[in-house]
């Protein structure tokens, strides 16, 4: 990297949460579908379990619907995940005074999503904190005519300490001030 130029590498979907979700929901979903329709054929399809015994309404109905859902999502986490959706960089830009961030898209028109900001457009540097239930950790570009631009990627929440780092560090860089959100 050159002098003035700093590059942050954002990880998409390639996480190890989503490899987990998309294997247990994929097995789950399967073992349910063919639990749901062994009870309809009166067939064991399932060779750790015997739901042949099962009433086909309303419970091996529910199994299908259920086997369908979970299967369908763990196909939608997997595409995702072959198409690293939401990875990309933040290139801060000195030398040309721009800051970019760069992101995967789904495919389409909006595959690469580039959104460039020029620095003298750049308010401050943010950070929020929300704890409870859904804690969430972020920092963002403030920008004067007060958009607030998410700069770290959805995860799970780094210490406090660290992201006050990351942050002050950014900040510095780029000759802002650093504020709460």
């Amino acid at each position: 990297m050159q002098e003035g130029i700093r590059q942050d590498k954002i990880v998409g979907s390639r996480r190890f949460s989503n490899y987990f979700w998309a294997f247990f929901l994929f097995i789950g979903g399967i073992s349910f579908l063919l639990a749901g329709l062994s009870s309809y054929f009166k067939i064991n399809f399932l060779p750790f379990a015997n739901p042949t015994e099962l009433v086909f309404i309303p419970q091996g109905l529910v199994m299908i619907f259920y086997g369908t859902l979970s299967f369908s999502i763990s196909i939608y986490i997997i595409i995702t995940v072959l198409l690293d959706i939401g990875s990309g960089y933040n290139e801060y830009n000195k030398i040309e005074n721009l800051i970019k961030i760069v992101r995967k898209g789904f495919p389409g028109k909006n595959r690469e999503i580039l959104l460039t900001y020029p620095l003298s457009n750049i308010r401050a540097i943010g950070i929020k904190i929300t704890e409870g239930l859904n804690p969430t950790r972020s920092i963002y570009l403030c920008l004067k005519d007060e958009r607030n631009i998410p700069l770290t990627p959805v995860q799970d929440p780094t210490s406090i300490s660290n992201l006050e780092e990351e942050a002050a560090d950014l900040a510095k860089f780029l000759d802002l001030k650093l504020e709460n959100l």
